[in-house]
């Protein structure tokens, strides 16, 4: 063994754990190269290769799809549901956007498009199959409801409720138990003392125009008790206005919320002026009826908005035409 090799020689100790043999010595002995240098050890070894050229793959680009699209196919099969708007697809020359200095953009890299929610899959074919599938699980339509009419005569209440739908930890939204239940007080079968106390008590829920009465219940937790407690709230309401109480026959004409003509003195002047020079008793007043009278009907019907209303320029004018055809019927008939 050279000297070299002597020097190189490296010795290895490992010292074991407590408890085993004495330590083990090991002995190793590397070659040296001939050259007496040591090696570098490279661990990144890159094979350059002076004046190469990068190579492209060159990527093959088929053809919009709206090219080769013939007009006799299925949208359906093309669009079948809702998605993002894809320019290759649609066979249109749409458009979106504003550019000052030329026409609005294509669709070919148009964001605009993009953005907005397109109602392609809905047109009428894709409609109407739908509806073909779903057909199967539909039941025939009741006869006798052909007409809005029929529905609302044999179904006059009408129950409005909220589903909503998004994304959060749960899917019961609070705003889904309101209940608003809608029905018109000419179907509840009401006489006129009842009808008058109903839309004392419902208050600003009934809407006169439209002769509608709107129960919105909402302090329940759940949409079924809401339901079944407006149900309770507008029967309630039904059997306490057919209720006639004692106190109420005490009311007099001075306690009245508005006019009434028949009650008045104005139908007293009428039937006396009508029947002049004939003397008339209260009895002939109470008795005596307008229904085949047209005079008399325009009459009080004017009194009774000018009193009910109050006074502007139609009411007032129609008094006017009303009095003047009591009054000078002949004139007012040349």
């Amino acid at each position: 063994m050279s000297a070299l090799q002597t020097t190189l020689r490296r010795t290895t100790v490992v010292l074991m754990p407590m408890g085993y043999h004495p330590a083990r010595v090991w002995c190793s002995t590397r070659a040296v190269p001939t050259d007496g240098k040591f090696r570098v050890l490279d661990l990144k070894k890159k094979s350059f290769v002076p004046h190469a050229k990068k190579k492209y793959n060159k990527t093959i680009t088929l053809p919009p799809r709206a090219l080769s699209m013939p007009v006799d196919q299925d949208w359906s099969n093309v669009w079948p549901g809702p998605k993002t708007f894809h320019p290759a697809t649609v066979p249109l020359a749409l458009r979106q956007g504003y550019d000052p200095k030329r026409a609005s953009p294509g669709k070919y890299g148009n964001a605009e498009l993009m953005k907005i929610p397109n109602f392609l899959h809905l047109t009428p074919p894709a409609v109407k199959k739908h509806c073909s599938a779903l057909k199967k699980f539909c039941t025939e339509w009741p006869k006798g409801l052909e007409t809005d009419e029929d529905c609302d005569r044999h179904f006059p209440m009408t129950t409005i409720t909220t589903d909503y739908c998004h994304s959060s930890p749960t899917i019961k939204d609070p705003k889904s138990r309101i209940v608003t239940m809608k029905i018109k007080l000419s179907t509840l079968n009401l006489d006129k003392h009842a009808r008058d106390k109903m839309i004392r008590l419902v208050g600003d829920r009934y809407d006169e125009e439209s002769d509608m009465l709107t129960i919105v219940t909402d302090r329940c937790p759940t949409r079924k008790q809401n339901y079944d407690y407006g149900v309770y709230v507008l029967t309630a309401l039904y059997h306490e206005s057919n209720t006639f109480e004692e106190w109420e026959r005490q009311k007099q004409e001075a306690d009245m919320e508005y006019y009434i003509w028949e009650n008045n003195p104005s139908k007293k002047a009428y039937v006396t002026l009508t029947r002049w020079p004939e003397k008339v008793s209260d009895d002939d007043v109470k008795s005596h009826s307008i229904d085949d009278d047209t005079v008399g009907q325009k009459y009080k019907e004017a009194v009774t908005e000018l009193l009910n209303n109050g006074e502007d320029t139609y009411t007032l004018n129609k008094y006017r035409e009303a009095a003047l055809a009591v009054l000078l019927p002949q004139t007012i008939q040349a």
